[in-house]
């Protein structure tokens, strides 16, 4: 009986001093997607074995690997307060959305990129106690998506002058890739990387457009090339097709660079027209004029 009142006033004081009704733990997503160019957010709560605490709180996020992967975003909040100053923010593209006083830290990441798909660890930290520290052990697995988008698209020569077509294109997932125009039939071969992926069209023998288009779940995009071939000297008429239209051309140049310098001129002869002095008559002389006639003869009286 003694032994059991013991262990109950045992109880009561280990109780009355703080013992820690709580554990150490961090609850994150496995997995998060966000779409390139946009913003996503890490979510991150915690819970500590401390009733209370008012004193320094160190947030830090890694990549690739906890503990010792590199930090890309951290920051300190000061004793009884609850802001956050940033000390470390990768290219400024995170930012605490969560407040560590209230057991969230949170983050965004804006202006995502194919570099940012990458697994994330959150860490919170409290002074004092080497112990009071904790970190996600698993993270956050970030997946980065795009809808498609042709990057290059080309002819390119080969050996015995046969000619292919090659498109390039990205996204996420990856997109699927096709061929249409005259030579669309001709065989063709696919290699990938990443979030990339590549097509060759072999053997073009047809002139024409060639267009290439990507596909995947978050839409499509397409890119042509124009193949032409010159032929042999025996086959001229490419050839004839082409100096005509350069004729042409050079006929309207000329008829239009005629017309401006005939402009011109008349313009300059209107000028030299109106600049020439006029010729002023003169009142005196016109009242001269007007007035010379013989004074009239007066008869004598005898």
């Amino acid at each position: 009986m003694s032994r059991i009142f013991g262990f109950l006033v045992s109880l009561v004081c280990l109780v009355r001093m703080g013992v820690p009704s709580h554990k150490w733990s961090m609850q994150v997503p496995s997995d998060v997607t966000g779409e390139a160019g946009g913003g996503v957010v890490l979510l991150c709560t915690f819970t500590h074995p401390h009733k209370y605490y008012d004193g320094m709180i160190t947030v830090i996020w890694r990549i690739r690997e906890p503990y010792n992967g590199s930090q890309v975003f951290r920051c300190v909040v000061h004793s009884s307060s609850d802001h956050c100053q940033t000390a470390v923010s990768y290219k400024g593209k995170y930012k605490l959305l969560g407040n560590p006083r209230h057991n969230n830290i949170s983050i965004k990441v804006d202006n995502l990129t194919w570099a940012d798909g990458d697994r994330y660890f959150c860490r919170v930290e409290f002074a004092g106690d080497v112990h009071d520290r904790y970190e996600s052990r698993n993270g956050i697995r970030l997946h980065v998506i795009a809808a498609p988008r042709i990057v290059n698209i080309t002819v390119l020569p080969g050996p015995d002058h046969i000619f292919s077509a090659r498109c390039v294109a990205e996204g996420e997932p990856l997109p699927s890739l096709t061929w249409t125009g005259p030579s669309a039939g001709n065989s063709t071969s696919t290699y990938s990387q990443s979030h990339q992926i590549t097509t060759e069209l072999h053997a073009l023998a047809q002139d024409g457009r060639y267009t290439c288009t990507a596909t995947n779940s978050r839409g499509r995009a397409e890119g042509s090339v124009y193949f032409y071939k010159f032929r042999a000297a025996g086959d001229s008429s490419v050839l004839l097709t082409l100096l005509f239209a350069l004729g042409i051309k050079l006929l309207l140049l000329l008829v239009m660079l005629g017309a401006v310098v005939c402009q011109s001129r008349v313009h300059s002869a209107a000028q030299e027209t109106l600049s020439r002095p006029q010729v002023q008559e003169s009142n005196y002389e016109n009242l001269n004029h007007g007035n010379n006639r013989a004074p009239p003869v007066t008869a004598a009286m005898q």
